[in-house]
């Protein structure tokens, strides 16, 4: 059996090239995973607010600018 150097090289250098790059990639990765949870989370919020508020609904929401009080801000010029 021989054993060719090349390969041997090949052998010893792909491990210590894995260890080097693998913290740097689980942190991509875990940072990666946060970031998709959250965004995940605030769709999902948002989408079962505006349910909950869609349900809550009075007949006051179905006119426009119900509750609010209008100024006279508008016009008012020097």
């Amino acid at each position: 059996m021989s054993v060719d150097p090349e390969s041997e090289l090949l052998v010893e250098e792909t491990p210590a090239l894995e260890k080097a790059a693998s913290p740097a990639l689980r942190i991509i990765t875990w940072v990666s995973i946060g970031v998709a949870v959250a965004a995940i989370g605030i769709y999902v919020g948002t989408e079962l607010r505006s349910r909950y508020r869609f349900k809550r609904r009075t007949p006051y929401d179905f006119y426009a600018n119900a509750g609010e009080q209008q100024t006279g801000e508008f016009g008012v010029g020097i």
